[in-house]
């Protein structure tokens, strides 16, 4: 597999990286670490990104004092504009996935592959990647 370009973060990874005394903390922060050590040595090559409902459905405030630290990893929200929303529609009534992984799995389909996922639901990942097709690497925290 080529390597991956977009990194897309799920709910438990976002929680994890904004809560140190999340038992999956280090665990994410040490996938996020090795994408930014890649991005040093390649400049830029590994972009970070996080639907913005999965920030909702994690709680990530991006002004709130607690959010300080996963602010500076510099992730890219990626907004559910029209289009998106339609594309996480259509997603979710073929998949049983909430609304954040709905809108995780369009994020997939609108952004530059190979992807990583970085998730505790490992299922759920496996059943957005054979529905869209794409090759997709699960980063399991």
């Amino acid at each position: 597999m080529t390597p991956v370009r977009t990194v897309v973060l799920d709910n438990e990874a976002v929680q994890a990286l904004l809560d140190v005394g999340h038992p999956k903390n280090r665990r994410a922060l040490a996938v996020i670490e090795a994408v930014a050590s890649r991005n040093e040595r390649r400049a830029g090559t590994v972009r970070l990104v996080v639907p913005t409902s999965v920030r909702v459905e994690a709680g990530w405030v991006r002004r709130a004092p607690r959010a300080a630290a996963i602010n500076r990893l510099r992730f890219d929200d990626l907004v559910l504009d029209a289009e998106t929303a339609d594309t996480a529609a259509r997603i979710r009534a073929a998949l049983p996935l909430s609304v954040a992984d709905a809108h995780l799995a369009a994020t997939l389909g609108g952004t530059p592959g190979p992807h990583a996922v970085v998730t505790s639901d490992a299922g759920d990942t496996a059943a957005i990647a054979r529905h869209l097709g794409l090759p997709l690497r699960t980063l399991v925290i």
